[in-house]
């Protein structure tokens, strides 16, 4: 089989894989659409508009915490599938919810889809992939969260258009989702994408090293010789039983000191990325934006803006992160992230949000979010664990993710009314500063190094200690 050939099966792979990131990333920023009309309908206060937001947060924090065990114990493919249901039901139940306690509840269920899919996506991208290009395969799946978001805004932003165009006194179903409640239509959307994924997912294969340490090393082999080749797969293969013959087979083997480092590194970085603001944006924009003085429909198109943004510096990732590494574009934009958030925080304190400052400075954040936190986590988290226990390792990381998420969630309302804009700005600036010292001082760099190159690195640091 050609090299072009094993590529365009890689890419594949990849990229159904990824579609785990673009639900993540629509069914995140589809809320944003859907604040407003929610707390109206409902009259929320502010703890309850919080949870809202939040509820589908809760839900991941549960999908990360059973997701690694399920996919060490039934494998990656059935659990990524698993995922696609969740999603599927989340989304036919938002629209059809009768009140807002089913409502939360089919956030939660999506949430849950969400959680595993954030966890697991990246997780099977790095297992199939070879070193030279794992780096870029893997922050595809940064690349489909921040398209799903994108997709997300022009949906929402179409469907309020069609909502605000439409004749009244209509009747029937359509009438109800799309028009009298457009919110409905809005959460029900995802339903099609998740469809998609779940019909895709059955045309992938199991991940090759999930297959070796079952030792089903033929259905390996199989698999890893069609991106490869077969030389390339047996060398892969006896690396793989190498490196897991000498891992302990239980938790023990992240208290190592090689690895209690690795685990500190996923866990402290990931909280970190949801904790810069990030999500701040990209739920609460539209009411970030109208406190700057942009209407209703000038705040969502502002948030389409963002979102082209989001998905144009993430392409910069995908194409030098296995060129420049991954500790070099964590260090610059990070440093990028906190001067805009000082600069924003300045603006709003001044009052100075009527002229294109205020939209400039946070696309400047979305473009330094962009081209590093965002994809840098998902490769390091792919990459730094045993491979027997890299489910439940990377899911202890990403439940570290999702509390950070679910806390930004729920306490933006509340900051915003407490601090103020430039308030919690400034406070997102100082949460997310110290990623530049673990960038500079911590963290490995691990370009262009085998999955079990890496494993044995923090192997030997536990055998020094």
């Amino acid at each position: 089989m050609t090299q072009e050939a094993d590529r365009t099966y890689l890419l594949g792979l990849a990229l159904i894989a990824a579609l785990g990131g673009f639900l993540f990333g629509y069914d995140t920023a589809v809320i944003s659409g859907t604040i407003g009309f929610v707390k109206n309908q409902f009259a929320l206060d502010a703890v309850m508009e919080g949870w809202y937001v939040s509820s589908a947060l809760v839900g991941c924090i549960a999908g990360v915490a059973v997701a690694g065990f399920l996919s060490d114990a039934f494998g990656r493919k059935r659990v990524l599938m698993l995922s696609a249901v969740l999603f599927l039901v989340s989304a036919i139940g938002c629209m059809l919810a009768p009140g807002h306690p089913s409502l939360v509840v089919y956030r939660l269920i999506g949430g849950v889809g969400v959680g595993v899919a954030s966890m697991l996506s990246p997780l099977y991208i790095a297992e199939v992939s070879p070193p030279r290009v794992r780096g870029r395969m893997v922050a595809l799946y940064q690349f489909n969260i921040t398209a799903g978001i994108l997709c997300s805004y022009f949906v929402n932003a179409w469907l309020l258009n069609v909502a605000q165009d439409a004749p009244g006194g209509g009747a029937g179903w359509w009438q109800a989702a799309f028009v009298d409640e457009v919110w409905r239509g809005m959460l029900g959307s995802e339903a099609l994408p998740a469809l998609l994924f779940l019909v895709l997912l059955v045309l992938v294969p199991e991940s090759p090293r999930w297959l070796v340490t079952r030792g089903r090393e033929a259905g390996a082999r199989r698999i890893l010789a069609r991106i490869n080749d077969a030389g390339t797969a047996d060398r892969e293969i006896k690396e793989i039983k190498a490196v897991v013959a000498a891992e302990p087979e239980s938790y023990r083997v992240l208290l190592q000191p090689g690895m209690r480092l690795a685990l500190f590194i996923g866990i402290v970085l990931a909280f970190l990325t949801q904790v810069s603001g990030i999500n701040a944006i990209i739920y609460y924009g539209p009411r970030i934006l109208e406190e700057a003085g942009f209407t209703l429909g000038d705040a969502l198109g502002g948030q389409v803006i963002i979102g082209i943004v989001n998905v144009a510096f993430t392409l910069i990732a995908i194409w030098k992160i296995d060129v420049l590494g991954r500790r070099p574009l964590l260090i610059a934009g990070v440093s990028g992230i906190v001067a805009s958030l000082l600069v924003v925080g300045l603006l709003f304190k001044l009052g100075q949000t009527d002229g294109p400052w205020l939209l400039i400075f946070i696309l400047f954040f979305i473009a330094c979010f962009a081209f590093s936190f965002g994809p840098v986590i998902w490769v390091l988290l792919s990459e730094i664990y045993p491979t027997r226990l890299r489910g439940r390792a990377m899911s202890i990381a990403t439940f570290s993710l999702w509390t950070g998420t679910a806390l930004v969630g729920q306490l933006v309302p509340w900051l915003l009314e407490t601090l103020r804009p430039h308030g919690t700005f400034w406070l997102f600036a100082v949460l997310c500063a110290p990623a530049i010292y673990l960038g500079w001082k911590v963290i490995p760099e691990t370009k262009g190094k085998s999955l079990e190159e890496i494993e044995r690195h923090w192997l030997s640091l536990a055998g020094k200690a």
